[in-house]
């Protein structure tokens, strides 16, 4: 691929690049630390990554993390899996969450929003008085450092509240959004066995509400370690037998009492999409991601208590997660409970303007979606305050970054970033001093040794190859959830290059260190040697105004041939005939490769989803060579199981 690319299509203004604290920070590094004060974030990166050690014990310095014993050192091993940090150190996540309330307590800390799309807020002494309230329930009710706290809960304050507390008493927080069925739930729950279980009797969402109480009573019933049960009424119906009120338990007010626990001590159990077998249930630590966030939040997305942080999200993805370490810096953090387009399509950028949303995150998909129905944000919604809008779960195209810049706003700073639940951040993305160039992430993260290596691991530039971390980060998971030999964690990312992360992204460092995504390594297409990722297939087909959505799937054949279909979701109204047929292949052999053109093009009633949104191809993949649904998939994984019959219908078919 071609990477040059010399005209930004945005360029941050000296004074910006100026005020910017990860500016300030290299400053003080250079005079602390020995950090270079020239050189730009190049230098501070080279620096971040081949001084490791130094660079962490500035971060934790800079944010003045409070350490409740000191550290004996920040790496005690360095070696990946098992990396050991800031041995000796005791904290608490949730005590560095809520410290503007120290000083800003009558502010609000939280801004929640529902489908009506009128914003309620929460101050920092209030969220601090639930908080202190809760936790005191929670140790009554015999939490205790280690325990799992579940919470089956939208993205609503008080699942806020409720991470808090639990990482207040040293529990450990999980969480599903109560559009999980409770198969899917169980499938992550069962693993970790929580004490206690927070739930709402159902939720609202596109304009309707939906009643989850059969649901909660079912998982009740499999959940056997199973404590206590809280009821938070969002649809205001009574507590079910045997369940506590949550008013009544955070009624009180008392001052949170903050277990200090070991850096390494679990913070919450996230899980991967799970597409086979159970998912993944990923553990990360409290001193990890607090060291983590306020890298990423306070330095790379340049947030502070003048911002308000919103992301589109729900409690079953990082991204809340990482929404809510935004209270680390001090920032608003925005909760939005609601379809991503109710009533309309345009909802997200009217919450933003509402909010008064000084970053708006969302998904490449909605800015997609709004390009193709025609919404104008700058015309329609005042968004004077919105200074970046950031993108994830799926490589942001061309198109996306020009859209946003001519829809938007010329001098937005526009913020595609790629990461993963895996690590519950990111290792590419948002660089506040940095030019935008279109299709690219403007440069790899602090303490990040982000590399593109073929496949003898040798590093590459300008050419694709599998995403690697050569270095550990401090909020890469401690261990997965029964995994005692950690022979899953291992296999998972530690198998194909010893001793390095590869995370199983193809990706191209440019030259000028950008960084570009090009969808999953493990359902490329590599055609007669020439690697593509499937992303660049969708950006290039989805532009057709008749294409709803694509899926295509590389299956390498016995005979040792090559088949590559491509399936699409057709728009309403348009048919697949031989001119939109010949546009398609047309549009790929011209904008991408002759020799991606698809063998096959394939109408389909739909393209299945992960719960979280993604794509699902790897399990399409298995499909179409022959194996049963129950093998190729974890139904409680895929948000319509129904579309996946079509695929093996299909299979049996060509068989």
């Amino acid at each position: 691929m071609s990477t040059a690319n010399p005209s930004p299509l945005w360029q941050p203004t000296e004074e910006r690049i100026a005020q910017a604290q990860i500016t300030k920070f290299q400053a003080w590094a250079a005079e602390h630390h020995g950090a270079p004060s020239d050189g730009g974030y190049a230098a501070l990166h080279r620096w971040s990554v081949d001084e490791l050690d130094t660079f962490w014990k500035a971060v934790t310095e800079w944010f003045d993390v409070r350490f409740s014993t000191p550290y004996a050192r920040v790496l005690g091993d360095r070696s990946m899996p098992g990396a050991e940090w800031f041995p000796g150190a005791t904290l608490n996540y949730a005590e560095h969450a809520l410290r503007a309330a120290e000083t800003r307590a009558d502010e609000p800390a939280l801004l929640y929003v529902d489908e009506t799309h009128e914003a309620t807020p929460v101050s920092w002494a209030e969220l601090r008085r639930q908080v202190g309230s809760l936790a005191t329930e929670l140790r009554a009710l015999g939490v205790r450092p280690g325990d799992r706290v579940s919470g089956y809960l939208p993205n609503i304050p008080q699942a806020v509240v409720a991470l808090l507390a639990t990482a207040a008493v040293g529990g450990v927080w999980t969480s599903c959004a109560p559009d999980f069925g409770a198969r899917s739930v169980l499938d992550r729950f069962q693993q970790v066995e929580p004490v206690v279980l927070f739930t709402v009797d159902g939720y609202r969402y596109g304009g309707k509400e939906h009643d989850r109480r059969d649901t909660v009573a079912e998982l009740r019933r499999e959940l056997p370690t199973l404590r206590a049960v809280v009821h938070i009424p969002l649809l205001g119906t009574e507590a079910p037998e045997g369940a506590l009120e949550w008013s009544s338990l955070t009624s009180a007010d008392v001052a949170p009492l903050f277990e200090a626990v070991p850096f390494d001590h679990p913070l919450w159990v996230l899980y991967s999409s799970g597409t086979t077998g159970l998912p993944k249930a990923i553990v990360q630590s409290q001193g990890g991601i607090l060291v983590e966030h306020l890298k990423q939040l306070g330095l790379h997305c340049d947030l502070g208590p003048e911002d308000r942080f919103f992301w589109y999200t729900s409690t079953g993805w990082m991204m809340w997660n990482f929404l809510v370490s935004g209270l680390l810096t001090g920032t608003t953090i925005v909760l939005y409970d609601g379809s991503p387009g109710y009533p309309d399509t345009g909802a997200q950028w009217r919450i933003a303007e509402r909010t008064g949303a000084t970053l708006f995150g969302t998904s490449a998909a909605y800015v997609m979606a709004c390009r193709k129905a025609g919404v104008h944000p700058s015309r329609d919604f005042d968004l004077a305050r919105v200074q970046c809008v950031a993108t994830t779960g799926s490589p942001l195209p061309p198109d996306g970054f020009r859209w946003l810049h001519d829809e938007v706003r010329e001098d937005l700073w526009i913020a595609s970033v790629s990461g993963g639940t895996d690590v519950c951040s990111c290792f590419a993305g948002a660089v506040p001093t940095l030019p935008v160039h279109i299709g690219e992430l403007q440069a790899p993260g602090l303490g990040t040794d982000l590399q593109s290596w073929d496949p003898s691991g040798k590093p590459l530039t300008d050419e694709v190859g599998e995403l690697v971390v050569t270095n550990p980060m401090p909020s890469m998971p401690i261990r997965f959830w029964n995994d005692p030999d950690g022979s899953r964690y291992h296999d998972s990312y530690f198998d194909t290059y010893p001793g390095v992360w590869r995370h199983g992204d193809w990706i191209t460092v440019t030259s000028r260190g950008s960084v570009v995504i090009h969808g999953r390594s493990d359902s490329t297409l590599n055609r007669q040697g020439v690697r593509m990722g499937s992303a660049d297939i969708y950006e290039a087909v989805e532009r057709l105004p008749e294409i709803k959505e694509s899926l295509v799937i590389g299956i390498e054949q016995p005979d040792g041939g090559y088949w590559m279909p491509l399936f699409v979701h057709l728009a309403p109204g348009a048919t697949l005939d031989d001119a939109l047929l010949n546009r398609i292949k047309q549009t790929i052999r011209e904008q991408l490769s002759p020799r991606h053109v698809p063998d096959e093009v394939i109408e389909v009633p739909g393209v299945p989803h992960t719960l979280t949104g993604k794509r699902i191809e790897v399990p399409v993949k298995r499909l179409l060579q022959g194996a049963t649904l129950e093998k190729a998939v974890n139904i409680g994984s895929v948000d319509n199981v129904e579309l996946l019959r079509f695929y093996e219908d299909l299979a049996r078919k060509r068989a």
